[in-house]
């Protein structure tokens, strides 16, 4: 028996390339000698995809249901200026990102952080910016 993925495999060619019942079986009964999908094995069904290929049939990636692309990574210069933009709006000196960093990293001043460190107290400065109400959920 084939596994699920291939059969929808054989299934969605089989629909895109708008096969009617009887012509789908012939091309298996022809290329595998089959009656049915799941009556293939891991042998011959490469056969069957490849015959579904010769007839047009592309096969497409899988899309990632519900995923996002994953986004590119900052650079320390648009880090900084996001930091110093949510103290700004928070009135609040940079001081208390150094406390922060020192508080989090025991790192002085946040200058010094690696772009790492810098990413996850921008992260916090974030999380805290949401508890104020000051920055939009969606975003």
């Amino acid at each position: 028996m084939i596994h699920r993925s291939k059969l929808a495999q054989i299934h969605i060619a089989k629909s895109q390339l708008g096969l009617s019942d009887d012509e789908y079986r012939a091309i298996l009964a022809r290329v595998a000698g089959v009656s049915s999908a799941k009556e293939l094995t891991n042998r011959n069904v490469g056969a069957v995809l490849n015959e579904f290929q010769r007839l047009g049939w592309a096969p497409q990636p899988a899309k990632k249901a519900g995923r996002k692309a994953p986004r590119p990574p900052a650079t320390r210069k648009r880090v900084m200026r996001k930091i110093e933009a949510m103290l700004t709006d928070a009135d609040r000196p940079w001081a208390y990102a150094d406390g922060m960093a020192q508080h989090m990293f025991h790192v002085e001043r946040v200058d010094w952080l690696d772009d790492d460190r810098l990413q996850r107290l921008m992260q916090a400065m974030i999380i805290d910016a949401k508890r104020q109400g000051r920055y939009p959920d969606d975003v």
